[in-house]
Order: structure tokens, then sequence, then C-alpha cells
């Protein structure tokens, strides 16, 4: 039975398969749109129009990048304001041509530079946590990393939330928040153990939907298996999510959200 912070390094492993990995082998007729409309483009948010299993869909992801260059491009996988409101943007176009929306959640969280707080970091997650719950078109959400607080969130409200077996989704790093405790970055694995960030704290909290297994070790010890369990899940909690009548999607969505969080004894 893995520990809580061995998943952490898991999740972080740099074989494991990106965002960019999962277009590449499970979609098909990819094209990418890049822009916010307002200030840039951001790396660190991959989104587009592709096709998956015949249906056309809109996918938008986190990227860290692989080595050194790419990574300082894509900031890690820590977007800025103008990458969510470019995902944003993306996600009303696929609400205006009915294309179900399929999101890959994979940052430490949001970058908390200050020229991203002077362009309106926290008010573009939170505007997109608004948005994406209004949202009338099927959205499937899969935490396939990591999933660092509102970072992760500003891409993550949907009909389905999955995630990976040893994915972690936690309101903040086990090193912020052992810095914060116990000033002590080093008490990261004591943190972990609190945070209650595994799919299987997760699932029986209700904060997720499904955990997707992973081969033994994790996805990076063979992509090809995870990705194709992956691929299987996906299409399963799509067809569901659409076929949800479009009078009850927002009503359902609203409902779950409001549930989150719910204390017990």
């Amino acid at each position: 039975m893995l520990t809580p912070y061995e998943r952490l390094q898991i999740a972080r492993a740099p074989k494991r398969f990106y965002t960019l990995d999962v277009i590449e082998r499970l979609f098909e007729d990819f094209t990418e749109l890049r822009g916010d409309r307002r200030y840039g483009d951001d790396a660190a948010i991959i989104a587009g129009t592709a096709t998956f299993h015949k249906t056309p869909v809109v996918v938008i992801g986190q990227q860290k990048g692989r080595d050194t260059k790419e990574r300082r491009m894509r900031n890690f996988g820590m977007p800025k304001p103008e990458g969510y409101r470019k995902a944003l943007r993306i996600m009303k176009l696929a609400e205006k041509f009915r294309r179900p929306i399929l999101t890959f959640i994979d940052t430490p969280g949001a970058y908390p530079g200050i020229d991203a707080e002077e362009r309106g970091q926290a008010e573009a997650i939170a505007y997109n946590l608004r948005e994406m719950a209004k949202l009338e078109t099927p959205v499937v959400v899969t935490v396939i990393g990591e999933g660092g607080s509102g970072g992760a969130l500003g891409i993550g409200v949907g009909d389905r939330v999955l995630m990976l077996e040893n994915a972690v989704y936690s309101v903040i790093s086990p090193e912020g928040c052992a810095a914060i405790l116990w000033k002590d970055a080093a008490q990261a694995e004591r943190a972990a153990n609190c945070l209650r960030l595994t799919a299987e704290d997760l699932q029986r909290l209700g904060i997720i939907d499904r955990t997707v297994a992973e081969p033994v070790g994790g996805a990076h010890t063979d992509t090809e298996e995870s990705l194709r369990l992956l691929d299987s899940a996906l299409k399963e909690n799509l067809e569901f999510a659409v076929s949800i009548k479009s009078s009850e999607r927002v009503k359902r969505r609203f409902k779950k959200l409001r549930e989150l969080g719910r204390w017990s004894e």
C-alpha cells in the first residue's frame, strides 16, 4: 500500500505522460487555438478542437514541459490569468457549437508572480469557476498528475471528475502546507499524510467520481497501458455526461458543487 507521499512522487515522475501525450495518443484531428483575446497566449494551457471516438470535442489541459527549455516556456505548468481566460474562451466556443469538453489537470498551482496578480489571477480563476458551473455542454475533468489548489480548479468544474490512481489533488502542495504549519518545507511527507490528497480519499469524500487505475509502479512504467485505461474511462464517462438532459445538466453540476466540503463525524 503506497503512502500519500509516495503517490505524490509518482504523480511528479518526469516520464509520466502529460496533456500533449494524451492528445496525441487518444484524440484525432487536434487543432490548437491560442490567445485570450485580451492580453496574450499562455503556453501552460493547451486548448483546441479534436475528435474523440468520432465525437467532435474540445480539449483543454495544463502542460508542464519535458526539458528545461520547454518547462520555462510553459512556466512549469503554472498558468497565468491569460491561460484561464483562454481556456474559458474555448469553452464558450464549445458551448456555442455544442461540443463536449474534456479537461486535463496537471499543475502544481496557478502562477503566483507579481505580473499574474497584476493581471487578475484570482479573478480569472473565480470567474472560470462560476462560468464552468453554468456551461450547458457536457464537461469531463481528469486529474492526470498534480492538481494544485485554484490552479487546478480553474479548469476543474465538470459533470464527471476522474482522477488517475496515483495522481494527487489538494488545496496546497505538501511543501507549501508544511512551510505554513511547521515553518519547514522538509515536513512535506507529514503534510501529505494530512491533506487527503489521494484518489482513494477524494472519491470517498465525493470530490471525484471515479479513480482510473494505473499499472503497478505508476503510469510512467507503462504509458501505453495507462492511456488505454484512461481512454476507456473517458469514453464511458463522456457517454454518461452526454446522456444527461440539458435541462438537468446545470442543476446537477451546481448541486454537486454545493455538497462539496460537507462536514460529517
